[in-house]
């Protein structure tokens, strides 16, 4: 005797949850992609095949301006400059609970050496460790 089954077993998978779900990553991803660098200067870095992989928790950008001797200084990708003599304050407030202090200078190709040389100074009174940025070549 055979007994029939009266309901029959849908085969289709719903997929409007599917793309709920990717719809809500491709937002995710979208909103964290912008995060990753909003404050970030265009430097033009001297090339150098000799990279270091320390880590420096802060970082000091120059900026030439390219008129009148105009150079910005910059505490971690800020695009609001600070003057070069609040430029020692800002690195011993935020390096002062670092185990190792380090930062790294991240300087243009047009600027003068005298400038990088002032913030290598900076480091040295405080017995900082000092990172120079540059592009791999």
């Amino acid at each position: 005797m055979a007994i029939k089954r009266t309901t029959k077993v849908l085969s289709d998978i719903g997929m409007s949850s599917m793309t709920d779900l990717v719809f809500l990553l491709l937002i995710f991803f979208l909103i964290t992609s912008t995060l990753v660098n909003p404050n970030a200067l265009k430097l033009l870095l001297p090339k150098s095949t000799g990279q270091v992989s320390a880590k420096a928790t802060v970082s000091v950008s120059v900026k030439d301006w390219h008129q009148d001797d105009l150079y910005t200084f910059h505490i971690n990708g800020d695009e609001n400059p600070i003057p070069f003599e609040a430029v020692e304050d800002a690195l011993i407030e935020l390096l002062q609970t670092e185990e190792d202090p380090t930062f790294s200078i991240y300087a243009d190709r047009s600027v003068p050496v005298e400038k990088v040389v002032q913030l290598m100074n900076i480091a040295k009174r405080n017995h900082y460790k000092v990172i120079l940025a540059t592009s791999p070549e």
